[in-house]
């Protein structure tokens, strides 16, 4: 008898290895990441309840009224959260490596009323309460990016690629920010921060460092933030480099689109500049595109939305990189509606980071192995080239390796051991949980100096 195999199914097996006849339904996946929020959310905090739509939907606005201390934030929220909540984050801020500042934008999209949970507020205002000791691994450079800088400014770890830094300021300050070392105010926990301000002449020496190097192709011009960079100096920054013959791809990396994405429909001298570093990109036949970072659906709303749409009409391409985090977006749930929100708004995910090894934001920290769990049910939930990479920036310049990529990992000990043959070969890079995830053997075994050393030991042995 002949049996059409075409035709006839597979049999599925259940979480737990039993055959079931039918495959899990294909038409039961949520649409919520099409449900973009239109409301005039900021007439819930007191500061902005008289605000019209026509005002705080500008660029100008939200750039004159960001919060940036503890007294402004008072004066903003009034009596939406208790007066412990203001003496916390005093103290938290000197704990913190960045300085405060803050979006009215930001401000409103935080549910006041659940702040202790909310995964915006967690991003960007530290309270004492919530931090940890910081890991004993914990540096403020911990990608070693001065290490790998020829020039101030520039850093040169991968062949093809470098890292420049025209300033070093932002719309708004990440708490979790990777170049504390560099970016924002001196805080109390880094009062000596190195000097990345705007220079021409800084800017110059760049350059030449660029131009004398024709290994390079790919330029990614950071921060900070592109958002503040002036109009004329998107446009000069970027002519100059696609005027370099070997520079084939640009990347302006910016945080705004989630902080601030008023200043695409409203800075139309900025939007302009940029719009003519990616037609002259278009024209020489090389590659122009926004970097940009979203950590949490709730970041999006329909201004988001707008925002992108402008970008698509110009066909200016955006690509996001997401950070893993501790009670913000470390479940399944979260990172899979975020990944699809950030789909349908023509975002597409790029990186899911696990998280520097910065001080101050211990609390904010997964283990490598919730990350890993979290990535099985990403991948599949939605088209392969809107499914992001997760990586661990190897700490001591290693670059960026995949999660998955581990030579050796101990979930006891927390420890991972990545190599990276074509950045820096022969070398281990080591990535370690946070030890408040560990068990209590383990927890005390990091508080003893010989006993942390036998477990970095044992750890480098096992990845040979």
């Amino acid at each position: 008898m002949y049996i059409d195999t075409a035709h006839v199914d597979p049999p599925f097996l259940s979480s737990n290895g039993t055959a079931v006849e039918e495959p899990p339904s294909r038409g039961s996946i949520s649409t919520d990441h099409r449900i973009l929020r239109r409301d005039e959310f900021w007439r819930g905090v007191p500061a902005y309840r008289e605000v019209s739509e026509k005002e705080f939907q500008t660029h100008t606005f939200q750039q004159r009224h960001s919060v940036t201390n503890v007294r402004q934030l008072r004066e903003t929220l009034e009596d939406l959260v208790p007066d412990a909540f203001y003496q916390d984050l005093g103290a938290g801020l000197l704990h913190a490596p960045m300085a405060l500042r803050i979006s009215p934008y930001l401000l409103s999209l935080i549910d006041w009323e659940g702040w202790e949970r909310d995964p915006i507020r967690k991003q960007f205002i530290p309270l004492r309460s919530e931090q940890r000791p910081n890991h004993p691994m914990a540096q403020l450079d911990s990608l070693h990016e001065q290490a790998d800088s020829p020039v101030p400014g520039l850093t040169h770890r991968y062949h093809d690629k470098a890292l420049f830094l025209p300033l070093n300021s932002c719309p708004v300050y990440c708490r979790f920010c990777t170049r504390s070392y560099a970016i924002g105010n001196d805080t109390e926990m880094v009062s000596d921060k190195l000097d990345l301000h705007a220079s021409q002449a800084r800017w110059e020496q760049a350059f030449t460092y660029i131009e004398r190097t024709p290994s390079l192709e790919d330029i990614v011009v950071s921060g900070g933030d592109t958002f503040n960079l002036k109009a004329d100096h998107i446009q000069s920054i970027g002519e100059r480099l696609l005027r370099i013959p070997h520079i084939r791809r640009i990347r302006f990396a910016t945080k705004g689109l989630c902080v601030l994405p008023q200043k695409i429909l409203t800075d139309h001298a900025w939007i302009g500049a940029l719009t003519r570093v990616v037609e002259l990109a278009r024209s020489l036949h090389k590659d122009v595109v926004l970097h940009t970072h979203f950590n949490h659906p709730n970041e999006i709303t329909g201004v988001t939305q707008d925002a992108l749409n402008v970008l698509v009409e110009r066909g200016i391409f955006v690509r996001c990189q997401t950070v893993l985090q501790r009670t913000v977006n470390d479940n399944i749930d979260t990172m899979q509606l975020l990944v699809r929100r950030l789909s349908y708004i023509n975002v597409h995910p790029y990186y899911v980071y696990f998280h520097d090894m910065v001080p101050g934001v211990e609390d904010l920290r997964t283990t490598l192995q919730s990350g890993l769990e979290i990535e099985k049910h990403v991948r599949g939930h939605t088209a392969g080239f809107n499914t992001p990479a997760f990586v661990v920036d190897a700490p001591g310049g290693g670059g960026k390796r995949d999660a998955h990529s581990y030579e050796y990992y101990n979930r006891k000990t927390g420890i991972a051991v990545f190599t990276s043959p074509a950045v820096k070969a022969g070398r281990k890079f080591l990535y370690f949980d946070p030890i408040a995830e560990l068990d209590e053997e383990h927890r005390w075994r990091w508080t003893q100096p010989a006993q942390r050393r036998a477990m970095i030991d044992e750890a480098v042995a096992g990845a040979r």
